[in-house]
């Protein structure tokens, strides 16, 4: 079983940086896309940016200019640097990466941007 595990949240004031990475275990392919996902309370999940195998990448608007994810294929992992943060940046932020047909999730990890 596929098995996704976030780490590197946590408390930061605005304007300041977190790296999150995020680990997949159990899987003897390299997934087709990865990426991260954030649900802040009262909020309906959202993307905030993918990758593909090629390193094709997208973006929510809102974190374009702030935000840069990478993917290692070969340890199937992804990370998400995150620059000048913001308070609505504020949520729960899930790993996520799919197989074609087949779609995983991590258990998420959570960012908090506070003075």
């Amino acid at each position: 079983q596929v098995q996704l595990v976030e780490s590197g949240g946590g408390l930061m004031q605005p304007g300041g940086s977190l790296r999150l990475s995020c680990a997949a275990s159990g899987s003897g392919f390299s997934f087709n896309a990865m990426g991260w996902y954030r649900q802040a309370p009262g909020k309906q999940r959202e993307l905030v940016a993918t990758i593909t195998r090629g390193g094709r990448t997208n973006y929510a608007d809102s974190v374009k200019g702030r935000f840069t994810i990478s993917r290692d294929n070969a340890k199937n992992t992804v990370a998400l640097q995150m620059n000048s943060l913001k308070p609505e940046d504020t949520a729960v932020y899930y790993c996520n990466a799919g197989f074609y047909g087949n779609s995983y999730w991590g258990q998420g990890t959570q960012v908090t941007v506070s003075s």
